[in-house]
């Protein structure tokens, strides 16, 4: 199943999008995609209710603007420096163990929506990725019980401001939790849709010029490593999201480098889970 959110910002309500395309909008099913839902088997409850409603269900025309794909998380936790070549291009060595730092929930826009370049902003960067929604509490799990906590997975455009986040002293947050930088979905695909996250190609193209083309098979630490690292330090509640960190071919890599600018257009995605597109805009 692929879930979305729908309409005007802060009026979201929750729809699916169909195997053919269509979007319906599932209101009378009752509840928004938030910890709750996750977290008491509300995809499953949605599944049986689609059985019997799903023809009653409104379509959504494609002009109506896509959310994201869920209410706010408790947290977003993101890895950094997870494919080697990504690694190299910044000039950081292989890490040992994933590289973890949080994503502030206000950075959180849909996938369609625009990005703004924040205020004092020299060096806005790109990032595609692939995010996964938790969906069953995660504390101290073990990597081969990893995926039974996973509710679906997103794509997550990590846009980064490298002189906030390593040039500033103190912590990459600074560079990673500006407004709207975090545009997720257009949906999230339920575990049942992606036979293999660790297997998924992944892209991005900064007007129209493809600056990261990928696979999620040369991630240095997978999904399931991931998800039971990261539980061993906090617990993970339904709908938090994960973002397991970006290939190669960012602006910080680049010679000279390139960073985002008002004008240009970012489009992106993973196989499986669609297609977002951003335009970028001056902080005003």
């Amino acid at each position: 199943m692929k879930l979305i959110r729908f309409g005007a910002v802060g009026e979201e309500k929750p729809g699916v999008q169909l195997a053919n395309g269509t979007k319906i909008d599932v209101s009378a099913f009752g509840q928004d995609y938030d910890e709750d839902f996750f977290g008491n088997d509300g995809i499953e409850k949605l599944a049986k209710w689609l059985e019997t409603n799903q023809a009653s269900c409104p379509e959504v025309d494609d002009s109506v603007r896509l959310g994201v794909p869920l209410t706010r998380p408790s947290k977003i936790v993101c890895v950094g420096l997870n494919y080697a070549q990504h690694a190299a291009e910044a000039g950081m060595e292989i890490p040992k163990e994933p590289v973890l730092f949080f994503k502030s929930t206000t950075a959180l826009v849909g996938p369609n929506d625009d990005v703004i370049i924040p205020k004092n902003s020299e060096k806005s960067d790109w990032e595609v990725e692939l995010a996964i929604v938790i969906g069953k509490k995660a504390s101290y799990v073990e990597e081969a019980d990893a995926f039974d906590h996973i509710a679906g997975y997103v794509l997550h455009n990590d846009v980064s401001e490298r002189a906030f986040q390593i040039e500033k002293s103190g912590q990459w947050c600074k560079g990673k939790g500006c407004d709207t930088f975090a545009p997720v979905g257009p949906f999230i695909a339920t575990t049942d849709e992606i036979e293999d996250p660790n297997n998924l190609n992944l892209w991005l193209k900064l007007n129209g010029e493809v600056m990261q083309n990928s696979t999620t098979s040369d991630f240095i630490f997978n999904v399931q490593h991931v998800v039971s690292h990261i539980s061993q330090f906090m617990t993970l509640l339904p709908g938090d999201i994960i973002s397991t960190g970006t290939p190669f071919g960012v602006g910080l890599g680049l010679n000279p480098p390139m960073y985002l600018k008002e004008g240009d257009v970012m489009e992106l995605g993973i196989e499986g889970l669609g297609v977002s597109k951003q335009n970028v805009k001056a902080y005003k």
